[in-house]
């Protein structure tokens, strides 16, 4: 199922609910983590979008990969220390809250080997990486991916390090159980 989420064209995009939109820097996470909790959330029957470079249209979200977080039911932002360096990134986190004000979308964020803190403040790896979008950036879009961070920051999620150890195979377990609760929650209220 994996390569089929990642070949599905813009119109089915636009046209399927996905249960969980994983938001995530690729080059630190792809290959470990995110591999691991996306097949985990699979084999438990979850609908889970990972989005692809091909849906980013020259330097900006594309509307189909838009589409696709709102409809999502959970976005789950994985921050890891290279996070912040990306753009893509931090633009899908700006959907994923602006759908969670508007739409009530849940959001459980992961603090992959970095603290909360880093992420609420753009302190430890997340400073230098706005050091650097200072240089490419204007004022508003940076305090907009600033605020979008302190707000996902404060939400109820998981610290890595704190909540299990550095375990990431429970770590996963625990996403796991929280997202299945989540969406029988939400199919028993419909």
């Amino acid at each position: 199922m994996a390569e089929l989420t990642q070949t599905f064209s813009s119109v089915s995009l636009e046209s399927c609910d996905f249960e969980v939109f994983l938001n995530f820097r690729s080059k630190d996470t792809r290959n470990n983590f995110i591999g691991f909790l996306h097949k985990a959330l699979e084999d438990s029957g979850i609908i889970v979008f990972i989005d692809s470079e091909e849906l980013w249209a020259e330097e900006s979200i594309s509307p189909a990969l838009v589409k696709v977080i709102e409809n999502s039911k959970i976005s789950i932002p994985v921050f890891s220390k290279d996070y912040a360096s990306s753009k893509g990134c931090l633009e899908e986190l700006l959907q994923i809250v602006h759908y969670h004000r508007s739409n009530g979308q849940i959001v459980l964020p992961i603090f992959f080997d970095v603290e909360r803190s880093d992420v609420r403040d753009q302190s430890g790896s997340f400073e230098g990486s706005f050091r650097e979008h200072e240089k490419n950036f204007e004022p508003q879009v940076l305090e907009s991916w600033k605020e979008a961070l302190r707000m996902v920051g404060n939400l109820e999620g998981w610290v890595l390090e704190e909540d299990v150890n550095g375990n990431q195979a429970k770590l996963v377990e625990l996403v796991v159980k929280r997202v299945l609760s989540e969406v029988i929650k939400n199919t028993l209220s419909v």
